[in-house]
Order: C-alpha cells, then structure tokens, then sequence
C-alpha cells in the first residue's frame, strides 16, 4: 500500500472515533482515575458509614477516583451540565447514570436514600453534584432504562473511561471498549435504618445496605 493510502485510512479511522460524541443531554457520571473528559463540571461526596463493625466493600483494583475507600466513602463525579447540539442521543440498553436536571429521553427516573451514620456525622461534599439531597444522610437520584438486550454494544465515546451502572441485567456492552464490573457495598446506619429507594434505580439498591454494581468502561 502506498504512503499517502496508508494516510487515507488512518485519517479515517480517525474520523471515525472523532465523530462520536457524548450524548447531548445533560447528565453525571460517577468520576474514574483517569479522570473527567475536558470542560465537564466535578464534584465529591463524602459519606460517613456505620462506626460499628464496618462492613464496606470494595472492589479490590478498582478504578474509583480518590483514596477514601474505607470505613467511609469518598466518591468524585464528572457532570455534562450543559446541552450540546449534535444530534446524539443515549442510544436504547441496559443501564443507569446519575440525573442532572432531569433525565433523557428513554430513561426513567427513580432515587437511592442513604441512611448515613448517625453518631458525630461527619458528611461532607462539594463541587457540582448529580441531582440530590446532600446533609447528614444521602440522596442521589439516577435515571435508567432497559429498552435494548444489554450484549447489543452501544456507541459512546471511547477517547476516556467511564462508568455506568448496571440496571437490570449484567453490565451494558460498549463498542470499542473493555468492561468490567466493579461492587461497592455501603455499610448504612444500624440503628433505625432508614435506607429506601423509589423509582428506577441501580441494581443492588435497597435494603439495610445499599449494594450498588458499577460498570468500569475503557479502550
């Protein structure tokens, strides 16, 4: 093949990555290691978990950002706060984000309530946050779907990783990208617990302690 061939197609390869774009809704995701795409608002939770007989749990090699991973949690997020205009849409599946305003086309939406310790709290938070209540416990509201087989690979970007989160069926597939699911289990107030969910949330929520499964995207 000649050189200017050999340009050819990998100016089209290029062209073709380039051209995917993050859906034009607004919308948050939870923030991985590497970091947010470029221009995206960010902000973090701090949740102060059960102090007796803590039983947090955490993927082990995970790929949350942050170091706060033990007794307490401490996660970051990375939220598209404004609308864009390209056309794209979140193509139909199996999964949930966080809500920002309101949720897209196609999802439905629903809240995880976190009944957060209850002893010197010592909950914390800053920066942009998904949509939500953020004191001495926790509320985060999600929107999800489930209208497509979760091994049909959708088309979002594959230029940073990201996470979803499981909805009804095992990890959504993304073309392009290798995925992995990732647990965290929050050890909730013991005392009078008030855990509660309404609408359409994440797998795994619910209960004394919330069980959430994050799905771990990269190329």
């Amino acid at each position: 093949m000649r050189n200017f061939e050999i340009l050819f197609v990998l100016c089209f390869v290029c062209s073709t990555v380039s051209s995917v774009n993050w859906p034009d809704d607004r919308f948050t995701l939870v923030k991985p290691w590497y970091g947010c795409p470029p221009g995206w608002a960010q902000g973090w939770t701090y949740q102060d978990n059960e102090d007796i007989s803590n039983k947090n749990y955490i993927t082990y090699y995970h790929h949350f950002y942050g170091e706060k991973f033990g007794r307490d949690f401490k996660f970051y997020y990375c939220s598209k706060n404004y609308r864009s205009n390209t056309g794209k849409r979140w193509p139909p599946g199996n999964y949930c984000i966080l809500r920002d305003l309101s949720c897209p086309s196609g999802f439905s939406s629903g809240s995880v309530f976190w009944d957060d310790e209850d002893t010197f709290n010592d909950n914390s938070h800053g920066g942009y946050l998904p949509d939500g209540y953020f004191g001495s416990d926790t509320r985060i509201d999600y929107c999800c779907r489930n209208d497509g087989y979760y091994f049909n690979a959708i088309e979002l970007p594959t230029s940073h990783p990201f996470y979803l989160l499981r909805y009804t069926s095992y990890c959504q597939r993304v073309k392009g990208m290798h995925v992995r699911e990732e647990i965290v289990r929050f050890d909730d107030e013991d005392l009078a617990n008030r855990n509660s969910i309404s609408g359409s949330t994440p797998k795994g929520a619910g209960g004394h302690d919330h069980f959430l499964m994050y799905c771990y995207y990269w190329s």
